[in-house]
C-alpha cells in the first residue's frame, strides 16, 4: 500500500515519541507523531499545536497526498487541514473518553483513518456523562465527527491484535486530520 510506504519516510523523519499528560506528566500510552502545518502535543504544560516535533525540534513534514484527497473527498469543509495526528497503539495501548477541543474552528470536522489491527473505538455525546456505545474499527475505515457529533466524547478502549498483517509488528496506527484555525479570507 502506498501510504504505508509514505508513512514509513515520514515517521523516519519525524519519529513516534511517548507524549505525557499535563500535570502530572504521566506518559500516554500510544506513542504519537505529526504531520502538516501544526502537530497536535501533549506534555506537563498542557495540550496545544505548535509547529514542530517536540523532541527533535524538526517541523513536521507535510500531510500526505493520499490524506489529503480523503479531506476533500469527505470532510464537506472547504478548507484543507492543518494538522494530521498519528497516534501508535501497541502492548494494551489505549485512549480514554475525551472531546477534540483544542482546535479553534469547530465546523471542520475532524476525520480519522484506521490502519492495522482492529480498534474497539466507544462514542458517547457531548457531555461525559451521556451514554456510549462501542463498535469495531477495522483496518481502512474512515470516520468523519462533524456537524453536532464534532464535540461528541470518543476514545479507544483497545485493540485487537494480529486482525491485520498491514503493519509489520502488528498494531494500529489512527490518523487525524484536523483543521485547526479559522480560514483567513
Amino acid at each position: 500500500m502506498a501510504l504505508i510506504s509514505d508513512l514509513r519516510v515520514l515517521v523516519a523523519e519525524c519519529p513516534f515519541y511517548t507524549p505525557v499528560m499535563p500535570g502530572s506528566g504521566k506518559p500516554m500510552s500510544v506513542r504519537m507523531t505529526n504531520f502538516g502545518q501544526l502537530g497536535w502535543v501533549t506534555d506537563k504544560a498542557g495540550y496545544r499545536y505548535q509547529p514542530c516535533h517536540p523532541e527533535t525540534g524538526r517541523p513536521w513534514p507535510a500531510i500526505p497526498a493520499q490524506l489529503q484527497e480523503l479531506w476533500e473527498k469527505l470532510a464537506r469543509y472547504p478548507h484543507p487541514p492543518e494538522a494530521c495526528l498519528v497516534n501508535h497503539y501497541t502492548g494494551k495501548a489505549r485512549m480514554g473518553l475525551h472531546q477534540d477541543k483544542d482546535e479553534i474552528d469547530f465546523d471542520a470536522p475532524v476525520l480519522s483513518v484506521s490502519l492495522g489491527d482492529t480498534a474497539v473505538f466507544r462514542i458517547g455525546g457531548s457531555s461525559r456523562k451521556d451514554p456510549t456505545r462501542s463498535f469495531k474499527l477495522q483496518s481502512g475505515d474512515v470516520l468523519v465527527m462533524g456537524g453536532p457529533a464534532r464535540m461528541n466524547f470518543h476514545g479507544v478502549d483497545r485493540f485487537i491484535p494480529a486482525t491485520s498483517t498491514l503493519l509489520s509488528g502488528g498494531g494500529r496506527l489512527n490518523l487525524t486530520l484536523r483543521r485547526v484555525n479559522l480560514p483567513v479570507n
